[in-house]
């Protein structure tokens, strides 16, 4: 559906993102994270067609955008962080003018507009100057131009901005269905709203792509948490010695109990060494309490990865993550 392939855009000799590359199928619901200056709404105004990319290359549906930029950007929805909407227009004015953008014309325009009018549930402001609106319902408005005309491609920064939490779950619903025939990329501050919605992740950092991998994965760490009824010291022997383990750290050690955190290398299968540790305990006549991977996060994933590392340890950083 979409496909990414080094991209670059720089500005004199600033460069906001820099060799780019990702794949995102139809279906997928991917967030778009990193810290302000980033490169997040760079790489969103490329995919978009707003912003012309300094090299590379962006496909949309099998296109090279840059060649059918025109008929593609009816297919694409977008909402930027700052919404583009007219103050001295009402909604259904603006509404109708952002439908003839996308080259939505007569009975189908307005069944377009009744639609999206329909999903964003803001029948009640139709007729109100956008000026007048809340923030809730002026993000809405804004949500709304982006589904005019059922993009294939829809990008979304910060689309729950200023929604009370009944708006946000209806606001998840929408995006859901929409991604049964299209893709979200999905762009928030908001780790909640990543974890309920998407399925991968994009992490950026000083404008390159520094992790791309799929949420279920991110979660799970190479580390282990293991309960026993062995004393502290004879808990770190017995695991000590299982090929697999690097390192332990002894979390509670009280009568009868002990807790610890058993680290993985990097080459060794997680399950396997589950396996060898419920077995070497069990064999060696120990009670076993728990056993199961430790999982992170998202918000110290998104820690770890833009922590105050060199640029060049980029790599390194994603693939430790993922």
């Amino acid at each position: 559906m979409l496909k990414v392939s080094k991209l670059k855009r720089a500005y004199g000799d600033f460069i906001a993102a820099d060799a780019v590359d990702f794949s995102i199928a139809k279906g997928e619901i991917v967030g778009l994270l990193g810290h302000n200056g980033a490169g997040k709404t760079t790489v969103m105004k490329m995919l978009s067609g707003y912003l012309e990319p300094s090299a590379g290359q962006i496909y949309f549906e099998g296109k090279l955008l840059a060649d059918h930029l025109k008929m593609l950007q009816q297919k694409i929805g977008y909402l930027p962080e700052s919404l583009p909407v007219y103050p001295e227009l009402s909604v259904a004015e603006y509404l109708d003018y952002a439908a003839e953008l996308k080259g939505l014309r007569g009975f189908e325009k307005q069944q377009e507009i009744k639609r999206v009018v329909n999903a964003t549930d803001i029948a009640a402001k139709l007729l109100a100057p956008i000026a007048t609106l809340s923030r809730g319902y002026k993000q809405r408005v804004g949500v709304a131009q982006a589904l005019l005309g059922k993009p294939r491609l829809l990008i979304l920064d910060e689309p729950t901005n200023g929604l009370d939490p009944q708006q946000t779950l209806q606001m998840r619903a929408l995006i859901r269905a929409i991604a049964k025939d299209a893709t979200v990329i999905l762009s928030t501050h908001i780790m909640q709203e990543v974890d309920a919605l998407c399925d991968r992740v994009l992490m950026m950092r000083a404008g390159q792509l520094v992790l791309d991998a799929k949420l279920a994965e991110l979660r799970i760490s190479r580390s282990l948490l293991v309960t026993s009824n062995l004393a502290m010291d004879a808990l770190q022997q017995t695991l000590g010695a299982i090929t697999g383990v690097k390192a332990i750290d002894i979390l509670d050690s009280q009568a009868g109990e002990t807790r610890a955190r058993v680290h993985l290398g990097e080459a060794g299968d997680v399950k396997a060494i589950n396996a060898a540790i419920a077995k070497t305990l069990v064999g060696n006549g120990a009670q076993l309490y728990q056993l199961q991977p430790e999982t992170r996060d998202l918000e110290s994933l998104f820690r770890e990865v833009n922590s105050n590392l060199p640029s060049n340890n980029n790599k390194k950083v994603l693939e430790n993550a993922a």
